[in-house]
């Protein structure tokens, strides 16, 4: 265990309900909702690889994309967009569109006002929460960035994935696909399509563990994927 894992492993109880109120002034103001878990039970989720809801790390986005690379053609997609953390961030930066794909009722009305307590705040031309299960659900052809915070597992993963691939075969062309807490399985579906390249794998400040922030980019053709 590194020094930061060790520090924290010291942390008192007290320490850490200051650390969580702290996070709450800073990322959940203005009456927003973000950081409060919720479980596979409370969502209705009935299969084993739908996961419960966790808020992504607070800067994950910003360590994938700098503002800089973004331009108004550029259209961002979160698949599993819960409570629409990422959302409000990514909205923050000049995309022409911002998506969120979430199933869950109660999660989607949640973001949908979240969004709403933030839109003044935002550069995207737009930002929509669309409910649908996203194993089902036909990825734009105009699509550049997509993100995903470990929202569903195993054949319900494989399925997104091979979603992506079916439009980048409809419209080929250059797309982002922003991983996090991904499992070894997961990463292996998305090598195994042979479609992507993977350019970043970051752990950030935490040197005691391995890397849980994975960025690739799409491979430019077919005939490279070969």
């Amino acid at each position: 265990m590194g020094l930061l894992g060790a520090a924290k492993e010291r942390m008192s109880p007290r320490l850490r309900r200051l650390q969580a109120l702290a996070a709450r002034a800073i990322f959940d103001r203005g009456g927003r909702d973000t950081i409060e878990p919720v479980s596979s039970e409370e969502l209705g989720h009935d299969r084993d690889e739908m996961v419960f809801y966790k808020a992504s790390g607070r800067f994950y986005l910003r360590r994938a994309i700098r503002p800089a690379e973004v331009t108004g053609e550029h259209v961002f997609l979160d698949l599993g967009s819960g409570k629409g953390r990422v959302l409000d961030q990514a909205a923050r930066y000049p995309f022409g569109r911002v998506i969120g794909v979430e199933i869950s009722k109660r999660l989607c009305e949640i973001a949908e006002r979240n969004i709403e307590r933030g839109r003044r705040r935002y550069r995207a031309g737009a930002v929509e929460v669309v409910r649908a299960d996203m194993t089902a659900y036909e990825i734009p052809d105009d699509i550049s960035h997509i993100y995903m915070y470990n929202p569903v597992t195993g054949s319900m993963f494989d399925a997104v994935v091979e979603n992506i691939v079916a439009s980048l075969d409809r419209r080929p062309r250059p797309l982002r696909l922003i991983c996090a807490a991904l499992d070894p399985q997961a990463r292996a579906g998305i090598n195994a399509t042979n479609r992507f390249r993977l350019v970043k794998a970051s752990r950030g400040a935490r040197l005691d563990r391995p890397p849980y922030l994975f960025v690739y980019e799409a491979r430019r053709g077919a005939s490279e994927a070969g």
